[in-house]
């Protein structure tokens, strides 16, 4: 025992030490991912910041390729690209998974990284070029330390996260070109020092409500899209009262509710002076489910309170803009188990698992029945924000525990991957993505305090 204890704590140091030589190098690497404008939407200059990374990535001896959607040709210049670096020999693949777009900027200066001693300044360092960077530097520390895999990592960077993933994650999980051979897939997102293993799940919608045009003086000729429209939220609200009883078991971050959430009106318009009887008003539905709901009855429950209004004569129609599964992962999966003792190791900290706030592309790897959890250097607090950064040396730390992990999974490559059970994640070695009803279990405190 001593013996291994002593190893563990020699491979990490190593690790280390090794990275922390590279500190520069990677520093200047995401210096080059941030000044490419990769802003989406509207979702430009992916090619370039693309064929950087494959660029880079070969030279420091790594293979990479190319993947485009089914059908697209990889000639054209505007085509989305996604990359797939692999280290190691064999199929079964451990997913280190980022995205290379970012939100749009408040500032072209954004684009204009800054570095301030162990701090990066620009849009993307923290979402999340500066993950990917320490996720390619976890792959070299690999090699160069001299550690071996049973098995291979697969490096997976993906455009359009920011909007959905339609032409990144979503179309290779549609086609099945994502989580081939998985065993497990580690996401670089800024999750603040957290280990996110959940995430809620989305569908919105903009609602269009109609009526007919008419003068302030002659309304009642005319039909108040926005008098029409206030009837669907009072019906919507109801809804709203009812879902957002129910609570996850998940463990949540501070200042976060564990309740099941309906917002309505996060954009709303209308009209087209005071002074006349609005013709069409418009209004956009939120709903977050956790994961213990199931994504089809809960979709099926909002669709069916809007046709009730419609029933009522109410003249309205609807449109979807998103629509994602929620997924979940129990910590004590073997990946989970790895990661954790890993940041304990570099981070002299337990670490804490939590629900992601937002959407997760961990759940296109749920779907196919492989662990997914979210780890990386940046601070959700300034992520998407003026002031975006990263800390240097959590890059490092980070690029440490992903090295580490993949090594420590290594040896159980093939173990069997089981299904979650949404009840508590109390099953060991469970994953799932939400697709079938459940009960809304009572919140527990989180394993964090």
């Amino acid at each position: 025992m001593l013996d291994e204890l002593h190893t563990e704590l020699s491979r990490s140091s190593a690790i280390l030490s090794w990275l922390a030589e590279c500190k520069d190098e990677m520093a200047a690497l995401l210096a080059e991912l941030v000044a490419i404008p990769t802003e989406n939407p509207p979702g430009e200059n992916y090619r370039a910041c693309a064929e950087l990374l494959e660029q880079r990535i070969q030279r420091l001896g790594i293979d990479c390729g190319r993947i485009v959607p089914g059908g697209a040709r990889i000639s054209l210049e505007k085509t989305p690209v996604s990359l797939l670096a692999n280290y190691g020999s064999g199929e079964k693949t451990l997913y280190f998974h980022g995205h290379y777009d970012v939100v749009p900027a408040q500032s072209a200066e954004q684009f204009q990284p800054v570095r301030k001693q162990n701090f990066l300044f620009g849009r993307g360092a923290c979402d999340m070029k500066g993950g990917i960077v320490a996720m390619l530097y976890a792959m070299l520390a690999i090699r160069e330390c001299g550690e071996t895999l049973n098995g291979k990592i697969g490096l997976m960077l993906v455009p359009d996260e920011e909007t959905g993933g339609s032409r990144g994650s979503q179309a290779l999980a549609r086609e099945g070109s994502l989580g081939k051979n998985g065993v497990g897939m580690l996401l670089a997102e800024p999750t603040s020092g957290v280990i996110w293993n959940a995430n809620r799940g989305a569908i919105t919608l903009r609602v269009l409500v109609r009526g007919k045009s008419a003068h302030v003086g002659l309304q009642h000729q005319g039909s108040n899209a926005f008098e029409r429209m206030h009837q669907v939220v009072e019906r919507l609200q109801q809804l709203k009262h009812e879902v957002e009883q129910r609570n996850t078991s998940c463990a949540v971050g501070t200042g976060q509710r564990r309740n099941s959430i309906l917002m309505l009106g996060g954009q709303s318009g209308g009209g087209t002076n005071f002074n006349v009887v609005p013709e069409e008003c418009w209004f956009t539905i939120d709903r977050r489910i956790n994961p213990e709901e199931d994504l089809a009855e809960e979709k099926a429950r909002l669709f069916g309170v809007l046709e009730e209004c419609k029933r009522a004569g109410v003249p309205l129609e609807w449109e979807v803009l998103q629509e994602a599964r929620s997924a979940a992962c129990g910590e004590d999966n073997s990946l989970g188990e790895a990661l954790s003792r890993n940041v304990q190791t570099i981070t002299g900290q337990a670490a804490c698992f939590e629900m992601c706030p937002g959407l997760l592309e961990t759940r296109f790897y749920a779907e196919a029945g492989i662990p997914a959890y979210a780890y990386g250097p940046g601070l959700l607090s300034v992520a998407h924000g003026p002031d975006e950064y990263v800390d240097l040396r959590k890059m490092i730390d980070c690029a440490a525990i992903y090295a580490l992990t993949a090594i420590d999974i290594s040896p159980r490559t093939s173990a069997g991957i089981a299904t979650l059970a949404v009840t508590g994640f109390t099953p060991p070695a469970t994953m799932r993505s939400s697709s079938r009803a459940a009960r809304w279990p009572v919140s527990k405190k989180s394993t964090c305090g």
